[in-house]
């Protein structure tokens, strides 16, 4: 919008409640490139305007996908050449630039951490094809592994998946590759392995090529089930971890050490989690207690479900439709 039509107002944007979600990023960004940015405390709002935006050296001072795209996408109209240090390299952020050179934009560097954009004044059509969700993928491979089931996911993007199957492996998911599919067959059981000198696993969240944040709900959920311990950490935000209560309620045995760390206990199936009346705080947690409830005995409630809607299109269409028992109750 600021490099298109020179201005943009927003309000204040909603989302998961998983902690502080900062937007200095963003603007930061749009001020190297020449914008006037103003806050509005009373109304909550966010305000950038500018004639012509200039291009910039640009130190992000957050490793943030979204704040990445936005500066990205500014600095493509902008005249001259702008250096963008320290981006997202998630494949989200590749895609994107891939789809902007098509359209006739002049980026190098895609896939670094170091973006070199030389503005332009148009850009022009094109056809993409976006990628498959790596963070469904995953959440498609824990549920499996959570409820024993056999799971074939098609075209996954398996290219593109970064270290995401390493870690569901070090977790003790057996999985196959074929071509573009990702075949997890039904275990009964699956050990999550310890580091070479004997010590608990430890799964910790990074920004790429790190292991994503949003897959870190679905770890610690699928780790109640399995054969050891491992210590989630969860560096990224300091609310995430707090739906655990809900799994210990259902009988997992978690230690929530603090805010971003907490230990699970596996449980090797000796006894299955029961089901409980919950509400989800976000998406990610709440697909984590939607795999907890599949797993579980009896029947679960779980509100808030616009919150995994966001995240997972008619999720429980698809789920029904291989063998899930889900019902939709509105309100």
């Amino acid at each position: 919008m600021l490099a298109r039509f020179g201005v943009a107002l927003l309000p204040r944007p909603g989302g998961d409640k998983i902690g502080r979600r900062r937007l200095d990023t963003h603007f930061l960004g749009f001020e190297k490139l020449g914008a006037d940015f103003k806050y509005d405390a009373e109304e909550n709002s966010f305000f950038v305007k500018a004639k012509k935006l200039k291009g910039a050296y640009i130190l992000m001072d957050e490793i943030s996908v979204t704040g990445t795209a936005n500066v990205v996408m500014a600095a493509v109209k902008a005249k001259g050449i702008s250096r963008i240090y320290n981006v997202a390299c998630e494949p989200y952020v590749v895609q994107l630039c891939t789809m902007l050179n098509n359209m006739g934009a002049k980026i190098t560097g895609v896939g670094s951490n170091l973006l070199v954009i030389e503005g332009v004044e148009e850009l022009h059509g094109t056809s993409h094809k976006i990628l498959p969700d790596m963070i469904e993928i995953g959440s498609f491979i824990g549920l499996a592994a959570m409820t024993q089931s056999e799971i074939t996911i098609k075209d996954a993007g398996v290219e593109h998946l970064g270290n995401i199957l390493p870690v569901f492996r070090r977790m003790g998911v057996k999985m196959k590759i074929k071509g573009d599919d990702i075949y997890i067959p039904a275990q009964k059981k699956y050990e999550i392995k310890s580091f070479i000198d004997g010590s608990i696993m430890t799964i910790y969240d990074a920004p790429w090529p790190g292991f994503t944040p949003d897959l870190m709900s679905i770890i610690l959920v699928m780790a109640i089930q399995a054969k050891g311990s491992v210590l989630i950490h969860q560096k990224m935000f300091e609310s995430r971890l707090f739906f655990v209560d809900k799994l210990i309620d259902m009988g997992a045995q978690i230690i929530l050490c603090d805010p971003h760390r907490a230990t699970v206990i596996g449980l090797n199936r000796k006894y299955q989690l029961r089901g409980i009346e919950m509400t989800s705080p976000d998406i990610r947690a709440g697909v984590a207690l939607l795999i907890a409830a599949l797993s579980a005995k009896g029947k679960s409630t779980i509100h808030q479900i616009h919150q995994i809607d966001r995240g997972y299109f008619e999720i429980d269409k698809r789920l029904n439709a291989i063998g899930a028992q889900i019902k939709r109750i509105t309100s």
